[in-house]
């Protein structure tokens, strides 16, 4: 049985990649930005397409694992993905991934040491995530720790350095990717947290202990959506400090439309329906896409 392009695209988890290579390509804009030379941006898209490539296959490496790791859940929780639903056999998915992982070093090691420690940092936590003697996941502080550090910490980091050492040969945290990294760590934290709502019945019976599980759909959701406003009303609050410029102006305005799409589907989010918690967890996903593609843009210098 020789996989189509369809299935192993659903095992790539579609919104995954789209939130990798949002991520790559905002970090890069942002880097481009701040150095404040057009050129440089240019200069450094082979390189932009290195990083994209081994992130990519670091991301269906990580993903992939822990559907290896989690079939028999994944039939209850999950039962489209293609290892639960048998259009994927167990020895084809441990060649993908183990593909994906060497792949992604090879093409690490072609850049300069930031991208080879981000992919390595990544695969690291990803590997202790799924795959036992640790298996992370079991743990929900753990479990949330893992994701809140790749997508917060390590890539942010890690990938905007790669990218501000090749334009301007050295690396300085200044403000925008501080507060950039700040939004994303907590956006990752949402993620970690309600990820886990829709799939309260598969991890009670295979003992995957979670905070859902522990305090409930209900009190878990409003805390996402509370730190999530509360990161958006201080960028908002961020926007009317700088109002007087462009960049202040965009702020104020890409993060309130944020913040309404945030609200306005989470007060009538249905926690009785799991198509519908599934769903508001999408939208959660579109909104980190969108805050990779918007806040580069506030520091755009070119006008």
């Amino acid at each position: 049985m020789t996989p189509n392009l369809q299935v192993l695209w659903r095992f790539a988890r579609p919104h995954t990649v789209y939130g990798t290579s949002a991520s790559l390509l905002g970090l890069y804009l942002l880097a481009g930005f701040v150095a404040a030379e057009p050129t440089a941006l240019l200069a450094a898209l082979p390189q932009l397409g290195v990083a994209w490539a081994a992130c990519l296959a670091a991301n269906v490496y990580i993903v992939g694992l822990n559907q290896l790791t989690d079939i028999e859940i994944d039939r209850i929780n999950k039962p489209h993905l293609p290892l639960a639903a048998g259009s994927l056999s167990w020895r084809q998915g441990v060649g993908i991934v183990a593909a994906c992982g060497v792949a992604s070093i090879l093409l690490a090691l072609t850049g300069i040491p930031y991208l080879l420690l981000t992919v390595l940092l990544s695969n690291g936590i990803g590997t202790a995530y799924s795959l036992p003697p640790l298996r992370l996941k079991r743990f929900p502080l753990a479990a949330s720790a893992c994701i809140y550090c790749v997508r917060g910490l390590i890539v942010n980091l890690g990938l905007y350095s790669h990218f501000q050492q090749l334009m301007q040969g050295e690396v300085e945290l200044s403000a925008p990717i501080v507060f950039l990294t700040g939004f994303m760590s907590i956006f990752g934290l949402v993620i970690a947290l309600f990820k886990d709502i829709p799939d309260m019945e598969g991890d009670r019976r295979f003992a995957i202990a979670t905070f859902s599980l522990r305090f409930g759909q209900e009190r878990i959701s409003k805390f996402c959506i509370g730190i999530l406003a509360a990161c958006y009303l201080a960028f908002i609050a961020l926007g009317s400090y700088f109002l007087l410029t462009g960049q202040g102006a965009w702020m104020l305005l890409g993060h309130g439309l944020g913040l309404g799409i945030l609200l306005g589907y989470g007060v009538r989010l249905d926690l009785g329906c799991r198509d519908a918690i599934v769903a508001y967890y999408q939208l959660i996903w579109k909104l980190f896409y969108l805050e990779y593609l918007l806040y580069p843009w506030a520091f755009f210098p070119f006008s």
